[in-house]
């Protein structure tokens, strides 16, 4: 049983037919929520950012399938689960997925097969390949209506294990698996991707993350001069180059210190004192916190190091963090500051487990960074999606699988006539009002 209670989709009219609901005929699509991601992608325009960094040497008067059809079709695949690019061969009729494109469901043209998505995944010379990533930051930083006072970025990398003999593709021992470890940088404020890159599998140098953070700042300063950027991340990242860097180029950092014996000398009479007082007042657990001025032989200078002293029944355990910030105390910049960097890790997860973003088996660097940036295009496909949820509802905070599940595949019946188009839902559907509200919401301005 179909029903007309969920309101149109005001999006551009698909030639000169409009699109509106109904109940009765038509094909059947099970990616009606297709829709919502369609009406995302018309307001963000991502598709057509990352065309315009891709050269096509075809004759205009020739194509069927522009750049930005071709990337619009894989991206709104991905974000529905589709991620193998192989997917479209049947994806390509399906009304659904071609009015989500801007084509009519029956008489209008099908969408790119599997070998024209691959030929485009391969493309890109390496010049495209760094302007498409700088557009990923570039969308990132137009996200925001105005500049904002100050940002914090979240660094951190990811296991990608591979499965043949892709270049940059190395053994790593902690993983016990020859794979990539690409670097993920993060929005956690907003849960916002701000850039992905493909690396070899080994733990980064200090120089290569010097080398990416350089990159990164610069283009995020011709967007904001004024801004106050931090970036944050675990220990492997704080390195002497990468601090010395941030110092000279006026960037906050803050981030995790392996401990050595000469650290935990100097914090001694601190840890001392968590043990005695654990002791003579017989909790199970109690944590203080520390301030030093530490300097190792390769910084050649002391810089502030905070620490978290915890003492239990099991013994003693410390933790530190060095930061060039002078506010805050040490509780402050470890339990506030520093430990909000555990939120990068739920973000990767949603970009490489539910997105698929591992799915890196080209033997080109160059394709395999084309694949991250449209699994990363198809991350704010669906994080937009979820910011359109009012906050009072359970999926404002839900994973992106649990979307998918509930809003994207959604059966439906799309009806093709002489003067309009009709998308039909199932009377049942159980987040059919939170479905209506959304589509309201994600309608363009205007009358």
């Amino acid at each position: 049983m179909y029903d007309d209670t969920v309101p149109p989709f005001l999006f551009p009219a698909v030639g000169r037919k409009k699109v509106t609901a109904a109940f009765d005929g038509g094909r059947i699509t099970s990616d009606g929520g297709v829709m919502l991601l369609a009406a995302v992608e018309r307001r963000i325009r991502i598709a057509d950012r990352l065309a315009r960094n891709i050269a096509d040497p075809c004759n205009p008067l020739l194509v069927t399938h522009s750049v930005a059809d071709i990337l619009r079709a894989r991206m709104l695949a991905i974000a529905c689960g589709y991620e193998d690019a192989d997917d479209l061969d049947h994806l390509r009729t399906d009304p659904g997925f071609k009015l989500a494109c801007g084509r009519l469901p029956d008489t209008g043209r099908d969408l790119c097969s599997q070998p024209t998505v691959s030929r485009w995944e391969n493309a890109p010379t390496l010049r495209e390949v760094i302007r498409l990533s700088y557009a990923l930051v570039d969308a990132w930083c137009d996200s925001y209506p105005r500049p904002p006072d100050a940002v914090t970025l979240d660094i951190d990398d990811t296991v990608d294990v591979v499965h043949g003999h892709q270049q940059l593709a190395l053994f790593n021992a902690h993983h016990d698996e020859r794979c990539f470890m690409p670097i993920h940088v993060y929005d956690i404020a907003t849960s916002r991707p701000v850039a992905v890159v493909l690396r070899p599998g080994k733990t980064p140098s200090g120089q290569e993350v010097r080398c990416h953070l350089r990159r990164l700042v610069r283009r995020i300063r011709r967007h904001w001069p004024a801004t106050r950027l931090t970036i944050r991340g675990d220990g492997h990242y704080g390195r002497p180059e990468v601090m010395t860097w941030c110092e000279a180029n006026d960037v906050d950092y803050i981030f995790g210190l392996p401990g050595n014996v000469v650290l935990h000398r100097l914090l001694e009479p601190a840890a001392d004192d968590v043990r005695v007082r654990r002791a003579e007042t017989l909790v199970p657990k109690l944590r203080r916190y520390a301030e030093i001025r530490y300097g190792a032989k390769s910084w050649g200078c002391r810089r502030r190091v905070a620490a978290r002293i915890e003492a239990t029944t099991l013994g003693l355990d410390i933790r530190c963090v060095v930061t060039n910030l002078r506010g805050g105390n040490a509780e402050w910049l470890y339990d506030t500051l520093y430990c909000a960097r555990g939120q990068a890790e739920n973000l990767i997860k949603l970009h490489k487990g539910q997105l698929a973003s591992d799915r890196t088996g080209c033997r080109s660097p160059l394709a395999n960074q084309v694949r991250l940036v449209l699994h990363t295009a198809a991350y704010w496909l669906m994080l937009t999606v979820r910011e359109a949820i009012p906050r009072l509802q359970p999926l404002a905070t839900a994973e992106f699988t649990t979307l998918r599940m509930r809003l994207i595949k959604v059966a439906g019946r799309v009806i093709e006539t002489a003067t309009r188009v009709r998308i039909a839902f199932a009377a049942a559907c159980p987040e059919a009002a939170l479905f209506a509200g959304i589509a309201r919401g994600l309608q363009p301005a205007g009358p």
